[in-house]
């Protein structure tokens, strides 16, 4: 979802439409932004990239380092003792977000680990992300 919304303008085919594919906004939950050697997803570096992925690749599908103020609004929500994605993810994307001037919302929760469970509840993080859409205009009030 992040390289969606930092990648969308990127022309990989020739395009059909003038249909533009940014998003209108991003829902990042517990998500890899990184591939770096510091707090990047490795597991998912490799599935996506193969091996020994040359440097330049690593930094195109770093997110964090991709963002630019036209990037769309991102509702962020991580947490602390993820073990499987570092919330390092999810807080150097908020930095590059705010560093850029992109409207968004980070949620870290202490526990929760990698897919929540029931800590915190659904209700607890989505009903913020739902607040969140409201008044970014998203959905109706």
């Amino acid at each position: 979802a992040a390289s969606a919304a930092v990648h969308y303008d990127d022309v990989l085919i020739a395009p059909v439409t003038t249909t533009s594919l940014r998003p209108d906004f991003q829902i990042l939950v517990y998500p890899v932004i990184s591939f770096n050697s510091e707090f990047g997803h490795k597991g998912s570096r490799d599935n996506l990239l193969g091996t020994g992925a040359a440097e330049k690749a690593i930094s195109y599908y770093s997110n964090e380092l991709q963002v630019t103020k036209q990037s769309p609004p991102a509702f962020l929500v991580h947490a602390g003792d993820d073990r499987v994605v570092p919330v390092a993810n999810s807080l150097a994307y908020y930095a590059a977000l705010q560093k850029h001037g992109v409207p968004s919302d980070l949620h870290v929760y202490a526990q929760g680990g990698h897919g929540f469970g029931t800590t915190p509840a659904f209700d607890e993080w989505f009903g913020r992300c739902i607040q969140w859409m409201r008044a970014a205009g998203f959905v109706a009030k």
